[in-house]
């Protein structure tokens, strides 16, 4: 038997259980992205597009500045993504209902079918890996992420799950 499948020691937090964390989130998380990498390869888009499709699919009408603080990346990197998306076709920019100066972001038809196409390769490769690990594992898997979080992105992560 593997030692990935053995149960983790009782003395969890000693550097060697830590380290095997460690490498079961990064290789798990690169095969995970691969196949959305591979289908982007293919176009003029990256990892940076696929998150911010992601994220307006998830949040639609999401604030540039809420966007902003969940990909923690500067004004400059999320203006040239946005720039090549919506040259793209694929988000369209609002300006706020109530505040002016807000910037909403949407997905166009084409940004739609686009991110479900990424979402799809994904979500079928992470419906496999929970069925394999079980309903139990799910819930522990989602502590350990969330434990991940700094306490600052906390609430807005936990806000793009209001909408489930």
């Amino acid at each position: 038997m593997a030692d990935s499948f053995l149960p983790p020691s009782p003395l969890f937090l000693r550097e060697a259980e830590v380290r095997r964390g460690i490498e079961l989130l990064y290789f798990g998380y690169s095969s995970l992205i691969k196949r959305a990498d591979d289908k982007l390869a293919g176009t003029p888009y990256g990892r940076a597009h696929h998150r911010a499709l992601y994220f307006v699919a998830r949040q639609p009408g999401l604030t540039v500045s809420g966007l902003l603080r969940l990909l923690d990346i500067t004004k400059q990197s999320l203006g040239r993504v946005l720039t090549d998306l919506q040259d793209g076709g694929l988000v369209e920019q609002k300006v706020g209902e109530r505040d002016r100066r807000q910037r909403r972001l949407f997905l166009t038809d084409a940004g739609k079918a686009f991110e479900h196409e990424l979402f799809d390769l994904l979500r079928r490769r992470m419906a496999e890996a929970y069925a394999e690990a079980g309903q139990q594992a799910v819930g522990g898997f989602w502590a350990v992420l969330r434990g991940l979080l700094p306490p600052d992105l906390r609430e807005a992560v936990a806000e793009l799950q209001q909408d489930d």
